[in-house]
């Protein structure tokens, strides 16, 4: 079965390498010759870098097939998440937006590890009446047409947020429109809310949650009343729905509670997208009349509607980093004053830290995140926490890329944290990695939960 896979995933892969040099606007330049003499063929560069992935991928199958009769399920997925170490570093050599696609693809199929071992028992919480394994998430941007949820939850997350998801589909801007800054850990990008719109992704999440309505209900296992369920509407973590406003839309407003109207029904928590630096005037919305306005009409769409006795999702704003001090408090008062259910903090970056300026790829317009982003967003998470006085959960977002960094969100104030930029660059392995470091900070500074460190450094 694993051989299968992975022989799957290789074509895959040849495929995408394919399309992808079918396309030499984006990637490559062509030339043209007056000359009638035969010409060798011109062999990408690129298709050596498929070959040794081919290669890798091949070598993990093997490996895998043999070490696979030998072992229990949950320490072979173990051994394949450390595998995927080995494959990981080529997707580096691929163009950023053709290793996406691929990636995703991959968790969309199946073709990644799924994590059976369960979390410790320190890395779990419940927020919002919402049992989570642990608190590290993926952020929205990954996967953007909710493709491969089931995929990513397997790969144990606490939570997935898939989005922004915008009411008509849309292209996004121009290629080439991802840009790494390898020794940074950092990626630079503009694709302005790429979407295949909110009638896509609401089939793709009615499917899913008809999935785990169909295994609940066939499911014989007994499970104590008193218990508290974890997992949510999509699968074994919670699942996060990101909406954001097409280009082109004249009334924000109406955008964003059409998404609420079409996919809240999928969603553990809602959120609104009001801070990505790829979409004219869309900051502008976190404004505080502006962002006042725009939250009444988002509950008032989102209260209307019928809910079981469960109630309806929890409705979350995502910031800039980039806000004023002034910004920040008038974003908090509006959050208590409508009793928000949180807030993630933050989104990408248009400045450029220090530790940037010498990389030539800085001077690309766009949103950066990764590591360069960490000090930043971790100091405006800290600020939130205290404007807000502790009451409201937040999300750390920004340059997570360890246990460690985790730990600090959370003493700075986030109840959970999510990365995506490390996750590019380290892919699955990170992801155990992460939980087992965190489990490892708390308990070493004396904490049993992660409750117990939320906002210690701003006690």
């Amino acid at each position: 079965m694993t051989a299968r896979i992975a022989l799957r995933f290789m074509k895959e892969c040849l495929k995408q390498k394919l399309k992808s040099t079918a396309a030499p606007r984006h990637y490559y330049s062509s030339s043209s010759s007056s000359s009638t003499a035969p010409v060798k063929p011109n062999i990408p560069h690129s298709s050596r870098k498929g070959r040794l992935l081919t290669g890798a991928t091949i070598g993990m199958v093997i490996a895998g097939g043999a070490y696979a009769s030998t072992v229990d399920e949950a320490t072979f997925g173990g051994w394949l998440f450390s595998a995927t170490k080995v494959v990981n570093p080529f997707f580096a050599l691929l163009d950023p937006e053709v290793a996406h696609r691929l990636a995703v693809s991959a968790a969309a199929r199946g073709w990644v590890p799924r994590e059976k071992r369960p979390d410790q028992q320190i890395l779990g919480l419940e927020v919002w009446g919402r049992r989570f394994s642990n608190p590290i998430g993926l952020a929205a941007g990954f996967d953007k047409n909710a493709e491969a949820v089931e995929g990513l939850l397997g790969l144990g997350f606490g939570f997935v947020e898939v989005g922004s998801v915008t009411p008509i589909p849309q292209e996004g801007n121009p290629k080439p429109r991802m840009f790494r800054l390898r020794n940074e850990g950092a990626i630079i990008n503009r694709c302005g809310f790429n979407s295949e719109g909110i009638v896509a992704v609401a089939k793709r999440l009615g499917a899913q949650h008809g999935k785990r309505k169909l295994d609940e209900t066939s499911s014989t296992s007994a499970s104590s009343n008193d218990e508290v369920k974890t997992g949510g509407k999509a699968g074994p973590g919670i699942l996060g729905v990101n909406i954001g406003k097409n280009k082109s839309s004249e009334d924000a407003a109406a955008d964003y509670v059409q998404g609420v109207h079409t996919l809240s029904q999928y969603a553990d928590y809602l959120v609104i997208n009001i801070s990505s630096p790829n979409t004219p005037g869309l900051r502008q919305l976190q404004g505080r009349k502006q962002l006042k306005d725009l939250i009444k009409k988002i509950q008032a769409a989102r209260d209307e509607m019928q809910w079981a006795e469960e109630g309806p999702p929890p409705l979350l704003v995502k910031i800039a980093p980039d806000l004023s001090k002034q910004d920040l408090e008038d974003i908090a008062q509006v959050a208590l004053a409508l009793r928000l259910d949180g807030l993630i903090i933050s989104n990408t970056t248009v400045s450029r830290p220090e530790i940037v300026e010498n990389n030539s790829v800085s001077k690309e317009s766009g949103g950066l995140s990764g590591k360069p982003l960490f000090i930043l967003s971790t100091d405006i998470l800290k600020e939130m926490y205290l404007l807000t006085k502790g009451r409201i959960p937040l999300i750390g977002c920004g340059g997570v890329s360890s246990g460690e960094d985790a730990y600090k969100k959370i003493r700075a104030g986030a109840t959970l944290v999510q990365l995506y930029t490390a996750f590019a660059y380290g892919g699955p392995a990170l992801i155990p990695q992460i939980k087992a470091e965190l489990a490892e900070c708390l308990e070493k500074d004396g904490f049993k939960s992660v409750y117990d460190a939320v906002g210690a450094d701003c006690r």
